[in-house]
């Protein structure tokens, strides 16, 4: 199938770009300067990846974004909090309706371009915080993709279901060198190392029994996984 990659130059979405790489034809990897304070940071290594893979890469501006909308993730926005990623606090970080409009514009580009599907890298780790990440989400908005598209244009999201440890392991198994991707939200010159991101990356690392070649600014102790506060039909959005 020919494919459209949605690559931040996260570790999620760049090892879901060597994953696309492998199954299928990646017609290019899209990314998106929506203004957060971390797209300075990781839109670089988007753009890297691509390159080394020979997939053509654009970066779509979203400025507007960054005006309009209220999330601490931005760069008009608050202090982004520290603890672990599935913490209640970290819904600060939330930008409303992010990925239907990232995919919206996605798939206008995919259509254009001859491609057949959409690869969106969303993990189970990020349903407990953003909704717009569950699968519920993403079974309506692949429903209306395909039915907007001439194409019949497909969502894949195949680590709907896993956890960042387990995406680790899969990338480092593809190839994927991790020293290149970004985590951090802060946007610092290196990961702070105690935010939700840089826990949950610090975490997966763990959970796959790999090194870690990230520089933290700071590696005390993880904090522990708060108690769970969604129920499984929230998470499939029933809730």
């Amino acid at each position: 199938m020919k494919v459209v990659v949605l690559c931040s130059g996260g570790m999620d979405s760049v090892t879901a770009l060597y994953w696309a790489r492998q199954r299928h034809m990646v017609n290019a990897a899209v990314s998106f300067d929506y203004g957060s304070k971390h797209n300075p940071q990781e839109l670089p290594f988007a753009a890297e990846h691509a390159a080394k893979l020979g997939v053509r890469h654009e970066t779509v501006p979203l400025r507007f974004m960054d005006r309009l909308f209220a999330s601490n993730l931005l760069a008009s926005g608050g202090g982004i909090p520290d603890g672990h990623y599935a913490a209640a606090s970290m819904k600060q970080t939330v930008v409303p309706f992010r990925n239907a409009i990232m995919l919206s514009i996605a798939t206008g580009f995919a259509e254009s371009i001859g491609a057949e599907g959409l690869v969106i890298a969303a993990h189970s780790g990020d349903h407990v915080i953003y909704p717009d990440c569950r699968e519920a989400f993403m079974r309506a908005m692949g429903d209306a993709m395909r039915l907007g598209t001439y194409a019949g244009l497909q969502l894949l999201r195949p680590f709907i279901a896993m956890n960042k440890g387990e995406i680790a392991t899969l990338g480092a198994r593809l190839g994927v060198d991790f020293a290149r991707t970004w985590s951090c939200y802060k946007g610092g010159a290196v990961h702070c190392g105690t935010c939700g991101t840089c826990v949950e990356r610090r975490e997966a690392f763990v959970q796959a029994g790999l090194a870690d070649p990230t520089v933290y600014a700071s590696t005390a102790p993880l904090p522990p996984k708060p108690r769970a506060t969604l129920t499984a039909d929230d998470a499939k959005g029933r809730g």
